[in-house]
């Protein structure tokens, strides 16, 4: 069963993945929603990659460089074997600012013998829309579409040109790299230029990873979660990918394929409230700073998500010639959901300017946009609460009166009314609190199925849904209220298919879902936990991470009969779910051993 056995490689401005073989099967340049130069990922025939044959007796293994995003990949077959390390160039410079090129690099390390490999050499720019052709020109190659808007890129080596270009096999008598970079170099490309860009970046990494907060369980894995969600990160505007590709399917040979190289203001919440807690402060301000400079301060429509550079519109069109992951077609570039009315949006952003007046200092200029933009999403609520929407899981069927929008809604509110007691401003204080009342009897009433004895996915419905587990978490209900541990029993009862979870079961535009969705479960596990059932939930916790791939990594689903991981990868929000119920368990764990 073929997995999504990839490692991600990145410097926070573009990023790559590496097969388990050793291929570069997907990778975007200059920047992470640039259209690819590798694509075998989502075509294996025209897709194009960057790897290396090796005879059928090489074993392969790969694994990142301690508290890294650099992946080494060992090919051994006795009496010859060479390491390959993939990286893309990150660290700090004189200046203060990142040296991050849009370049990767292959350092080859041989480790005995003289082991002999064919470089494939096949990049296919613009998505492979068309031809790319190739010229050795002595310094490097060098590679560029034929038609349409020009793009190229350069390959640097100290492997003969020419046995890359022909795929002719080589004999590795000593230590070798490859450089990939969008850009033609200035100063000339050397095997110990190479190096000392690997030894930095290494070095960068692991300073990172120092400054992370050690916990007392589970700390390897909240590392490789914590990294990932780095290489997620692009510096340039401080936003976080949903994830570092596009039309990887939901199922296999379904059409539940979206382009997920946008930033969700969905996931900021979570990721400013994560990333903080993990000792990151700065990656935090910096994300929150993306949020604040791209809402609009007035009475505009705020969108669900944005471009990583804050564009707005993000038209989505269809890639027909490629054939798509495992034949998963359509391949989507830009994501239509962009248009759709999500209610919950507001309390997602109101619970992120909350956190930027409790966890980081504020000037009095921006604190008083803040306050703006309180006002004017408070307004919005009050005018659109009681609207049905598409809800969280972007449905394009008919609109709803959803629990979760309905929730934050409430939490928006609730959020306003704790910032205006922040900074001491009492006028609206009536007003805002008769409101957040209101909506919490409506859901109260409304949300609530006596039959099922839950809070269901929508008013007047019976069809439950993962999100409610999430109404303890944003304050509407505590953990030891009957409704809520009502709620989480009837809910895993439904929708928990041998430890993973349906986000819910009704059928939806496509049909009814037939794969787990990662972060679902770990919203039950947190649940469970809150409620008692605490064995059951590290049970479960712990099979959970047995379902990530040979690198620790998540994508958004998971196959429920298989375990083969689906959907786009890696997911920005399995890994921060993943360390906020680690964290949790952590926290417990400590609190008992100190009693």
């Amino acid at each position: 069963m073929e997995n999504l056995d990839y490692g991600i490689i990145g410097n926070c401005m573009s990023a790559a993945l590496v097969s388990k073989t050793g291929s570069i099967d997907w990778c975007c340049l200059p920047i992470f929603d640039s259209a690819s130069v590798f694509a075998k990922i989502l075509d294996d025939q025209k897709g194009g990659n960057l790897s290396f044959k090796v005879a059928d007796e090489y074993a392969i293994h790969q694994e990142y460089l301690w508290q890294t995003n650099i992946l080494s990949t060992t090919y051994d077959c006795g009496d010859h074997a060479f390491q390959v390390i993939d990286f893309m160039p990150r660290y700090p410079e004189n200046n203060g600012s990142f040296y991050a090129p849009p370049d990767i690099i292959r350092f080859i390390r041989i480790l005995k013998g003289t082991p002999q490999v064919t470089v494939i050499y096949n990049p296919k720019l613009k998505y492979a829309a068309g031809e790319t052709v190739h010229q050795n020109k002595g310094e490097y190659i060098h590679s560029n579409t034929t038609h349409g808007a020009y793009e190229s890129v350069f390959l640097y080596s100290d492997i003969d040109y020419d046995a890359i270009l022909n795929q002719r096999q080589v004999t590795l008598k000593s230590n070798a790299f490859l450089l990939l970079s969008y850009h033609e170099k200035l100063a000339s490309q050397t095997l110990d230029r190479c190096y000392l860009k690997f030894q930095r970046t290494k070095t960068y990494w692991m300073n990172w990873s120092e400054s992370t907060t050690v916990y007392p369980l589970y700390q390897e894995e909240i590392v490789r979660s914590a990294l990932t969600l780095k290489a997620l990160t692009y510096e340039k505007s401080g936003a976080v990918l949903a994830a570092a590709t596009t039309s990887l399917p939901e199922t296999i040979g379904e059409v539940r394929n979206w382009d997920y190289r946008f930033c969700w203001i969905r996931d900021a919440s979570m990721v400013i409230r994560v990333i903080a807690g993990l000792g990151h402060e700065k990656s935090a301000e910096s994300f929150l700073q993306f949020i604040v400079d791209t809402i609009p301060e007035k009475d505009e429509k705020i969108q669900i998500m944005y471009g990583i550079n804050g564009e707005k519109e993000l038209t989505e069109k269809f890639l027909d010639h490629l054939a798509g992951y495992h034949n998963s077609q359509p391949v989507r570039v830009g994501n239509a959901a962009y248009i759709q009315k999500q209610n919950d949006i507001y309390g997602i952003l109101m619970e992120v300017i909350y956190q930027q007046f409790v966890q980081f200092e504020t000037s009095l200029q921006n604190s008083e946009e803040l306050w703006t933009i309180i006002k004017s999403v408070t307004s919005m609520v009050r005018k659109n609460w009681q609207k049905p929407d598409k809800g969280i899981w972007e449905l394009r069927t008919e609109d709803r009166h959803f629990v979760f929008s309905k929730l934050l809604c409430w939490v928006a509110i609730d959020r306003a009314i704790k910032i205006s007691e922040i900074i001491g401003k009492s006028r609206y204080l009536k007003e805002w609190s008769d409101l957040r009342q209101q909506i919490h009897d409506d859901i109260y009433t409304h949300g609530w199925n006596n039959d099922v004895q839950a809070y269901t996915q929508s008013y007047g419905s019976t069809d439950l849904d993962a999100s409610t587990l999430l109404m303890e978490q944003y304050g509407f209900i505590k953990a030891t209220d009957p409704r809520f541990v009502s709620t989480v029993q009837a809910t895993e009862k439904e929708l928990c298919n041998d430890g993973l979870m349906y986000r819910y079961k009704n059928n939806d535009d496509f049909g009814e879902p037939s794969s787990s969705f990662t972060i679902c479960t770990f919203w039950l596990i947190d649940s469970l936990h809150k409620i008692g059932e605490t064995d059951k939930a590290r049970s479960y916790f712990d099979q959970l991470l047995s379902y990530s791939n040979h690198l620790g990594l998540f994508s958004e689903d998971i196959d429920f009969k298989t375990k083969r991981l689906l959907g786009n990868f890696p997911q920005a929000y399995s890994h921060l779910a993943l360390i906020e119920t680690a964290i949790n368990f952590s926290k417990e764990f400590a609190s008992t051993e100190t009693e």
